[in-house]
């Protein structure tokens, strides 16, 4: 979700907002795998990876498991050390890097035979149209590239969230014009909106749609 940050006390500068939104708890996520990623990756062959957005690395650290060599990029300094403990305690600290980025901004060097951007959707500013396309940029002859967001508001929403200023779903067919990738040197492979259960905060239970795109380019 994208949305413009308009409560007072909310940061606007990205850096900012992050580190304020990582450090005002010891953890943010659960620290599992995003299923999608483990669906969609599942029959590639490990290789190098780059994990965007990796926040508190849980993705990052299972690729890792699986046999990847992984470079997690965050823009909040908090999260990339929680992920480097997160990678320390599953012994793969040698299959595992950190790296720091205000994407859009400044983006990590080399290719990389997975490309993951797993709900890289921001309340602050983000070129998220530059960003996958750089993502595009870095996947390596014969890689993937992987991207999921969330579709729309989970079923439980409230309607006053789902009139939140500047906040955007891009949809499978957006995604796949802003990217404007040449046809013939990439194939889609997954273009799919996928319905999983939700949880509200009070714990109300719904159905939410989020969006894949799995996209390989050629050897």
């Amino acid at each position: 979700m994208t949305t413009h940050a308009d409560h007072p006390t909310t940061p606007t500068d990205p850096t900012e907002f992050w580190e304020q939104r990582y450090g005002g708890s010891d953890r943010v996520w659960s620290g599992k795998p995003n299923p999608l990623l483990v669906r969609e990756v599942a029959d590639l062959t490990p290789g190098t990876a780059l994990d965007l957005g990796c926040g508190e690395g849980a993705d990052a650290v299972w690729l890792a498991t699986q046999g990847w060599t992984v470079t997690g990029v965050d823009i909040s300094r908090t999260a990339l050390d929680r992920a480097a403990a997160h990678a320390a305690d599953a012994g793969v600290t040698d299959r595992t890097a950190w790296e720091q980025h205000e994407l859009g901004t400044t983006f990590p060097a080399g290719s990389y035979d997975l490309v993951s951007a797993q709900f890289l959707q921001s309340p602050v500013a983000l070129d998220q149209d530059g960003v996958l396309r750089s993502a595009a940029e870095a996947v390596a002859p014969g890689g993937t590239l992987l991207v999921v967001m969330h579709g729309g508001w989970p079923s439980w929403a409230e309607p006053h969230e789902h009139s939140v200023p500047g906040a955007v779903f891009p949809t499978l067919d957006e995604v796949m014009t802003a990217l404007d990738l040449p046809e013939d040197e990439w194939k889609v492979v997954t273009l799919d909106g996928v319905a999983s259960t939700s949880t509200a905060p009070d714990g109300r239970t719904g159905t939410r749609v989020d969006n894949v795109w799995r996209l390989q380019r050629a050897a």
